[in-house]
Protein backbone atom coordinates (compact mmCIF):
# COMPACT_ATOMS: atom_id res chain seq x y z
CA UNK A 1 0.00 0.00 0.00
CA UNK A 2 1.21 3.32 -0.72
CA UNK A 3 2.64 5.68 2.13
CA UNK A 4 -0.39 8.38 2.25
CA UNK A 5 0.39 11.47 3.60
CA UNK A 6 -3.00 13.40 2.93
CA UNK A 7 -6.44 12.18 2.43
CA UNK A 8 -8.77 14.36 1.12
CA UNK A 9 -12.25 14.16 1.44
CA UNK A 10 -15.87 14.86 0.13
CA UNK A 11 -18.19 16.60 2.46
CA UNK A 12 -22.11 15.52 1.28
CA UNK A 13 -22.70 12.00 1.19
CA UNK A 14 -19.30 10.92 2.34
CA UNK A 15 -18.78 12.63 5.67
CA UNK A 16 -22.02 14.41 6.03
CA UNK A 17 -25.18 12.40 6.15
CA UNK A 18 -27.47 15.11 3.50
CA UNK A 19 -28.33 13.38 0.75
CA UNK A 20 -31.74 12.93 1.56
CA UNK A 21 -31.91 16.95 2.41
CA UNK A 22 -30.43 17.75 -1.17
CA UNK A 23 -32.90 15.47 -2.48
CA UNK A 24 -35.78 16.88 -0.57
CA UNK A 25 -34.79 20.68 -1.33
CA UNK A 26 -34.18 19.64 -5.48
CA UNK A 27 -37.82 18.76 -5.41
CA UNK A 28 -39.41 21.52 -3.59
CA UNK A 29 -37.15 24.18 -5.79
CA UNK A 30 -38.56 22.61 -9.00
CA UNK A 31 -42.25 22.52 -7.48
CA UNK A 32 -41.53 26.03 -6.38
CA UNK A 33 -40.53 26.92 -10.46
CA UNK A 34 -43.37 24.96 -11.65
CA UNK A 35 -41.20 22.17 -13.38
CA UNK A 36 -41.41 18.81 -13.98
CA UNK A 37 -40.16 16.74 -11.10
CA UNK A 38 -36.93 14.38 -11.35
CA UNK A 39 -36.37 11.03 -9.39
CA UNK A 40 -34.86 10.48 -6.55
CA UNK A 41 -32.41 8.58 -8.34
CA UNK A 42 -31.72 11.26 -11.42
CA UNK A 43 -31.01 13.77 -8.46
CA UNK A 44 -28.62 11.87 -6.10
CA UNK A 45 -26.54 11.34 -9.71
CA UNK A 46 -26.18 14.62 -10.25
CA UNK A 47 -25.16 14.86 -6.13
CA UNK A 48 -21.14 16.61 -6.01
CA UNK A 49 -21.68 18.33 -9.11
CA UNK A 50 -21.09 21.95 -8.48
CA UNK A 51 -25.24 23.84 -8.40
CA UNK A 52 -25.22 25.28 -11.74
CA UNK A 53 -23.72 22.50 -13.30
CA UNK A 54 -26.16 20.10 -11.42
CA UNK A 55 -29.23 22.19 -12.38
CA UNK A 56 -28.45 21.94 -16.12
CA UNK A 57 -27.97 18.33 -16.04
CA UNK A 58 -31.40 17.64 -14.31
CA UNK A 59 -32.97 20.46 -16.45
CA UNK A 60 -31.27 20.92 -19.79
CA UNK A 61 -34.07 23.38 -21.24
CA UNK A 62 -33.19 25.51 -18.76
CA UNK A 63 -30.89 27.95 -20.84
CA UNK A 64 -30.96 31.33 -19.81
CA UNK A 65 -29.08 32.63 -17.38
CA UNK A 66 -32.63 34.23 -15.72
CA UNK A 67 -34.14 30.63 -15.84
CA UNK A 68 -30.67 29.06 -14.18
CA UNK A 69 -30.21 31.67 -11.29
CA UNK A 70 -33.97 31.41 -10.51
CA UNK A 71 -33.53 27.34 -9.59
CA UNK A 72 -30.11 28.24 -8.08
CA UNK A 73 -31.77 31.38 -5.82
CA UNK A 74 -34.96 28.79 -5.18
CA UNK A 75 -32.85 26.02 -3.86
CA UNK A 76 -30.26 28.02 -1.86
CA UNK A 77 -32.70 29.82 -0.32
CA UNK A 78 -34.79 26.29 0.93
CA UNK A 79 -31.65 24.95 1.53
CA UNK A 80 -30.08 27.35 3.85
CA UNK A 81 -33.44 27.39 5.90
CA UNK A 82 -33.48 24.02 6.67
CA UNK A 83 -29.81 24.32 7.12
CA UNK A 84 -30.30 25.70 10.61
CA UNK A 85 -30.11 22.32 11.41
CA UNK A 86 -27.22 20.63 10.46
CA UNK A 87 -27.11 17.82 8.84
CA UNK A 88 -25.86 14.77 10.57
CA UNK A 89 -22.30 13.54 10.05
CA UNK A 90 -21.82 9.61 9.48
CA UNK A 91 -21.62 7.33 12.47
CA UNK A 92 -17.76 7.02 13.86
CA UNK A 93 -16.83 10.38 11.18
CA UNK A 94 -16.06 12.58 14.04
CA UNK A 95 -13.88 10.46 16.38
CA UNK A 96 -12.30 8.90 12.50
CA UNK A 97 -11.21 12.33 11.37
CA UNK A 98 -9.82 12.89 15.08
CA UNK A 99 -7.89 9.85 14.71
CA UNK A 100 -6.44 10.39 11.66
CA UNK A 101 -5.20 13.82 12.51
CA UNK A 102 -3.89 11.94 15.66
CA UNK A 103 -1.34 9.71 13.45
CA UNK A 104 -0.31 12.75 11.66
CA UNK A 105 -2.16 12.99 8.36
CA UNK A 106 -3.27 16.20 6.43
CA UNK A 107 -6.45 16.34 5.67
CA UNK A 108 -8.26 18.41 3.66
CA UNK A 109 -12.12 18.77 1.87
CA UNK A 110 -12.59 18.60 -2.04
CA UNK A 111 -16.85 19.76 -2.27
CA UNK A 112 -19.29 21.07 -4.69
CA UNK A 113 -20.59 23.34 -2.22
CA UNK A 114 -20.42 27.35 -2.41
CA UNK A 115 -17.45 28.45 0.52
CA UNK A 116 -20.74 29.67 2.28
CA UNK A 117 -22.24 26.28 2.31
CA UNK A 118 -18.88 24.93 3.64
CA UNK A 119 -17.74 27.21 6.27
CA UNK A 120 -22.06 26.54 7.94
CA UNK A 121 -21.50 23.07 8.12
CA UNK A 122 -17.68 23.42 9.64
CA UNK A 123 -19.20 25.93 11.95
CA UNK A 124 -22.54 23.42 13.06
CA UNK A 125 -19.79 20.77 13.26
CA UNK A 126 -16.94 22.46 15.20
CA UNK A 127 -14.16 22.11 12.57
CA UNK A 128 -14.30 25.03 11.52
CA UNK A 129 -10.11 25.19 11.62
CA UNK A 130 -9.64 20.87 11.72
CA UNK A 131 -8.81 20.44 7.90
CA UNK A 132 -5.59 21.79 6.46
CA UNK A 133 -7.16 23.11 3.45
CA UNK A 134 -10.84 22.74 1.90
CA UNK A 135 -11.90 24.01 -1.71
CA UNK A 136 -15.14 24.49 -2.73
CA UNK A 137 -16.95 24.92 -6.59
CA UNK A 138 -17.10 28.37 -6.27
CA UNK A 139 -14.05 29.04 -5.82
CA UNK A 140 -12.23 26.83 -8.88
CA UNK A 141 -13.60 24.62 -11.03
CA UNK A 142 -16.08 22.20 -9.98
CA UNK A 143 -15.66 17.90 -9.95
CA UNK A 144 -14.57 15.90 -11.94
CA UNK A 145 -11.88 18.67 -13.06
CA UNK A 146 -8.82 18.28 -11.33
CA UNK A 147 -8.02 21.54 -10.18
CA UNK A 148 -9.41 21.47 -6.65
CA UNK A 149 -7.22 18.61 -5.86
CA UNK A 150 -4.26 19.74 -7.51
CA UNK A 151 -4.50 23.03 -5.66
CA UNK A 152 -4.54 21.18 -2.46
CA UNK A 153 -2.12 18.74 -3.12
CA UNK A 154 0.14 21.92 -3.94
CA UNK A 155 -1.06 23.32 -0.76
CA UNK A 156 -0.05 20.39 1.35
CA UNK A 157 3.45 20.27 -0.63
CA UNK A 158 2.41 15.99 -1.39
CA UNK A 159 3.03 14.52 -4.60
CA UNK A 160 -0.75 12.68 -6.31
CA UNK A 161 0.77 9.01 -5.28
CA UNK A 162 0.77 9.72 -1.71
CA UNK A 163 -2.76 11.39 -1.00
CA UNK A 164 -6.17 9.16 -1.15
CA UNK A 165 -9.51 10.62 -2.00
CA UNK A 166 -12.77 9.19 -0.39
CA UNK A 167 -16.04 10.09 -1.85
CA UNK A 168 -19.13 8.52 -2.75
CA UNK A 169 -19.57 10.03 -6.41
CA UNK A 170 -18.26 9.32 -9.93
CA UNK A 171 -17.43 12.79 -9.70
CA UNK A 172 -15.25 12.36 -6.68
CA UNK A 173 -13.51 8.96 -8.47
CA UNK A 174 -13.16 11.03 -11.69
CA UNK A 175 -11.53 13.94 -9.99
CA UNK A 176 -9.10 12.04 -8.57
CA UNK A 177 -7.90 9.81 -11.11
CA UNK A 178 -7.23 13.11 -13.60
CA UNK A 179 -5.21 14.59 -10.63
CA UNK A 180 -3.42 11.32 -10.67
CA UNK A 181 -4.73 10.63 -6.96
CA UNK A 182 -5.92 6.83 -5.41
CA UNK A 183 -9.83 7.00 -4.94
CA UNK A 184 -12.03 5.16 -2.23
CA UNK A 185 -15.41 5.35 -3.20
CA UNK A 186 -18.19 4.76 0.04
CA UNK A 187 -21.56 2.87 -0.42
CA UNK A 188 -23.19 4.58 1.66
CA UNK A 189 -23.46 8.53 0.07
CA UNK A 190 -25.67 9.11 -2.97
CA UNK A 191 -24.54 6.47 -5.69
CA UNK A 192 -24.80 2.65 -6.02
CA UNK A 193 -21.85 0.61 -5.71
CA UNK A 194 -22.01 -0.87 -8.86
CA UNK A 195 -21.74 2.59 -10.52
CA UNK A 196 -18.82 3.59 -8.26
CA UNK A 197 -16.34 0.20 -8.94
CA UNK A 198 -17.07 1.29 -12.78
CA UNK A 199 -14.54 4.17 -11.83
CA UNK A 200 -11.68 2.29 -10.35
CA UNK A 201 -11.19 2.84 -7.14
CA UNK A 202 -8.82 1.24 -4.93
CA UNK A 203 -12.01 -0.09 -2.59
CA UNK A 204 -15.34 0.60 -1.84
CA UNK A 205 -15.81 1.00 1.90
CA UNK A 206 -19.56 0.10 3.65
CA UNK A 207 -19.18 2.52 6.48
CA UNK A 208 -16.64 5.52 7.38
CA UNK A 209 -15.36 2.91 10.13
CA UNK A 210 -14.11 0.77 7.23
CA UNK A 211 -11.74 3.17 6.11
CA UNK A 212 -9.41 3.08 9.45
CA UNK A 213 -9.32 -0.25 8.83
CA UNK A 214 -8.27 -0.54 5.66
CA UNK A 215 -5.35 2.25 6.58
CA UNK A 216 -4.32 0.59 9.14
CA UNK A 217 -1.41 -1.30 7.32
CA UNK A 218 -0.64 2.28 6.06
CA UNK A 219 0.16 3.79 9.60
CA UNK A 220 2.66 1.10 10.27
CA UNK A 221 4.77 2.13 6.81
CA UNK A 222 4.05 5.37 8.41
CA UNK A 223 5.48 4.46 11.15
CA UNK A 224 8.35 2.50 9.59
CA UNK A 225 9.39 5.16 7.12
CA UNK A 226 9.80 8.02 9.80
CA UNK A 227 6.65 9.87 8.33
CA UNK A 228 3.97 9.69 11.05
Amino acid sequence: MPDYQLLIFDWDGTLADSIGRIVEVMHVAAETLGLPPRSDVAIKGIIGLELVAAIQTLYPHLVTQAQIEGFRDAYSAEFVRREQEASPLFPEVMSGLQRFRAQGYQLAVATGKSRRGLARSLQQHGLSDFFDITRCADEAAGKPDPQMVQEILAHCGVAPERALLVGDAVFDLEMARRAGVDAVGVAYGAQPVEVLRDFGPRLVIEAFADLALWLGDNVVVRSESGHG
